[in-house]
C-alpha cells in the first residue's frame, strides 16, 4: 500500500509540474510554425499605417515597435541606383507632381501589360530623386508627415538594419522585393544583379544572412538562387476572390508577368497547388500569398451581379462586408514541402477586416497564427507584435 501510494503521489506530482510548465507564460506559448518558433513580424513598407510608405523613419519606427524585419520594395534609378518605392509609378508616394522642372518627365510606359500615365523613378537620377519627398499614399491615413521625409536607397537601409540591430540587441532582418524585373530588364536596368552586387557588399549574400528577398514574377528568382543561397519567397497574387471564396486568376494579377511574356499559362492558383509547392520549393525557400490564399472570404450578392452588397449599410463595400469561410489547407501543405509562409497585408482599420473579426485586428492575427503561419506582412508593427 505504501508503495502505491508512493506511486500516487509521484505520477501526481508529475503532473502538476507538466501542467505548471506548459501553463508558464515565461515558456511561450506553441505556434505551429514550421520551425516552431513565433511567426515573425514583417515591417511592410515600415510602418505605412503612420508614417509615408518607405522611408527612413516609418522603417526605423517599425524596427522599435518590435519588427523583425522590415521591407523594402526595390526601384531602379535611371544610372542604376536602388531606391525604395512601391513602384516606379512615383506620383503616389511622392511630390515629383508638385515640382514645375520635372513637368516634362511625365509620360506613358506600359508596366505589365497596362499603360501608366506618370513620372517613373527609371527616369530619373538619385540626385534628383533625393530632392523629393515621401507622401501618404492613402487618404484615410495620416497626412501630417507629407514633404518632411526623403527616399531613401536601398544601402542606407541596409545601414540602418545594422545600427537598429546593434542598438536594440537583436537581429533585425531586411525582406527587400524586387518590382517589376521583366520592365527593369527590358529598359537594361538589371535589378536582380544589382540587388547581388549590394547583398555581397553587405556580407549577407547567403542562406544564414538576415535577409528574404521576393518577387511576384518566377524568373527572377531562379535566377538568384543560381547565384545565391540568400532565401527567396515566392510571392502569390490574384485580381479578386469570387462568392464562392475562390481566387479569381484574370489580368493583370492572375499569373507573374513573366509568365505572360513567356507564354506559360500558369497562374498563382496553380503554384498553389501541391505540384506547384513542388516546382516553388525547386528555387525557393517559401511563399507569400495574399491573406486569402489563407482565409477565403464569402459576400451577399442579391442582385446576382457579382458584386458585393453594403451589408452593414455604411454606404462602402470593402471587407467589413464580407463573411469569413473555413480556412485552406494552403499552410500544411507547404509546410509539408518544408516551405514557410509569409502572408500579406494585414492592417488595423476596421473596413480592412472581415466582419467576424468585429473591428479587431488583433483577432485576425490571432486567427493566422493559430493557423501556423509562419510571418505576416503588417502595416501596424505594434499590433501583430502585441497579438502574439
Amino acid at each position: 500500500m505504501k508503495v502505491k501510494n508512493l506511486l500516487v503521489i509521484a505520477t501526481g506530482l508529475l503532473m502538476f509540474v507538466s501542467c505548471k510548465k506548459t501553463d508558464d507564460p515565461s515558456s511561450g506559448p506553441a505556434y505551429k510554425t514550421l520551425n516552431g518558433k513565433a511567426p515573425l513580424v514583417i515591417g511592410h513598407r515600415g510602418y505605412p499605417g503612420l508614417r509615408p510608405d518607405h522611408t527612413m523613419e516609418g522603417y526605423t519606427l517599425a524596427i522599435e515597435a518590435g519588427a523583425d524585419f522590415i521591407e523594402p520594395d526595390l526601384v531602379l534609378t535611371k544610372d542604376s541606383v536602388l531606391i525604395c518605392r512601391h513602384e516606379p509609378m512615383m506620383s503616389g508616394t511622392t511630390n515629383v507632381a508638385d515640382i514645375p522642372a520635372f513637368a516634362s518627365r511625365k509620360r506613358t510606359v506600359n508596366v505589365d501589360g497596362d499603360d501608366y500615365e506618370d513620372w517613373f523613378a527609371f527616369d530619373f537620377t538619385l540626385a534628383e530623386i533625393k530632392t523629393l519627398y515621401a507622401k501618404q499614399p492613402l487618404a484615410d491615413r495620416p497626412q501630417t508627415y507629407n514633404n518632411m521625409y526623403r527616399i531613401p536607397t536601398f544601402q542606407e537601409v541596409i545601414n540602418l538594419v545594422r545600427t537598429k540591430s546593434i542598438e536594440t540587441g537583436r537581429t533585425v532582418g531586411i525582406y527587400p522585393e524586387t518590382k517589376h524585373p521583366t520592365l527593369h530588364e527590358s529598359l537594361n536596368l538589371h535589378i536582380t544583379d544589382k540587388l547581388l552586387t549590394t547583398l555581397t557588399a553587405a556580407g549577407w549574400n547567403n542562406k544564414d544572412a538576415p535577409v528574404y528577398v521576393q518577387s511576384f514574377e518566377v524568373s527572377n528568382l531562379q535566377y538568384l538562387r543560381s547565384k545565391s543561397t540568400v532565401k527567396i519567397v515566392q510571392l502569390y497574387d490574384a485580381y479578386d476572390v469570387d462568392k464562392n471564396g475562390h481566387m479569381v486568376m484574370t489580368a493583370p494579377n492572375g499569373q507573374p508577368y513573366d509568365f505572360v511574356v513567356s507564354h506559360d499559362s500558369r497562374t498563382y492558383n496553380d503554384l498553389a497547388t501541391d505540384a506547384g509547392l513542388e516546382f516553388v520549393k525547386s528555387y525557393a525557400d517559401g511563399i507569400g500569398p495574399w491573406k486569402p490564399f489563407i482565409v477565403p472570404y464569402t459576400f451577399t450578392d442579391a442582385n446576382n451581379d457579382g458584386n458585393a452588397d453594403d451589408i452593414n449599410s455604411d454606404g462602402l463595400v470593402n471587407s467589413a462586408d464580407f463573411t469569413k469561410l473555413p480556412p485552406t489547407d494552403l499552410i500544411e501543405r507547404a509546410h509539408r514541402k518544408g516551405l514557410v509562409v509569409h502572408a500579406y497585408t494585414f492592417r488595423d482599420e476596421a473596413k480592412r477586416l472581415l466582419k467576424e473579426y468585429n473591428g479587431d485586428p488583433k483577432a485576425e492575427y490571432k486567427d493566422v497564427y493559430d493557423l501556423g503561419i509562419d510571418g505576416v506582412f503588417s502595416d501596424f508593427t505594434s499590433t501583430a507584435v502585441s497579438a502574439k
